[in-house]
């Protein structure tokens, strides 16, 4: 399979982006470009990537949203792959507006399974387009920030970046940002 190829800047770090076929297929952060290859070549077998200025116009959605535009990532067609639970629990946490939070709990529920926090913690952790399936937005029951396979860093940055559409100021990642204590909702 050939999919196109863009890095994105921002304030987080440099994002991958593949894109093929109208969709997108992962976004993962440079430093994780391991993780990012193993899940393409995951579902797809041999993959080439070829670099492409800003495929499917997604690249300039994503920098959009770094910029301040909450919604700009809200409708991009997503080809995860995945299990069918995978799929639904992906498809409820792209059900969860900029700038709110659920638990696992709430997304289990959600699903009609309210006993598989855990497992619903298992897909978000092998989500394999960050952003645009915001697994970011998913916090422990009481609040907590946890488990971000890019780091806890990036998913407060996120969250405070998010939470700029309610008159919060992220800074970049590495400064004191936080979303301070996160909310459900």
């Amino acid at each position: 399979m050939e999919l196109s190829l863009d890095e994105v800047e921002s304030p987080m770090g440099i994002l991958l982006l593949a894109a093929g076929g109208g969709a997108l297929h992962g976004l993962d952060f440079a430093d994780c470009a391991p993780r990012f290859r193993r899940s393409l070549e995951a579902r797809y077998g041999a993959v080439a990537l070829r670099a492409a200025a800003d495929p499917c116009g997604f690249s300039s959605r994503l920098k959009a949203y770094l910029g301040g535009d909450h919604g700009a990532l809200a409708g991009i067609p997503v080809e995860p792959g995945g299990t069918a639970f995978q799929r639904r629990v992906w498809a409820e946490l792209q059900r969860i507006p900029p700038g709110a939070t659920r638990t696992y709990g709430h997304i289990a529920a959600s699903l009609g399974q309210p006993s598989a926090s855990r497992a619903v913690g298992l897909a978000n952790g092998r989500n394999p387009i960050c952003l645009v399936i915001p697994c970011h937005r998913v916090v422990g029951s009481g609040g907590e920030l946890t488990g971000y396979s890019a780091g806890i860093e990036r998913k407060r940055w996120l969250l405070a970046h998010e939470a700029g559409a309610r008159g919060g100021s992220p800074e970049r990642l590495g400064g004191a940002a936080s979303p301070g204590r996160a909310r459900e909702r």
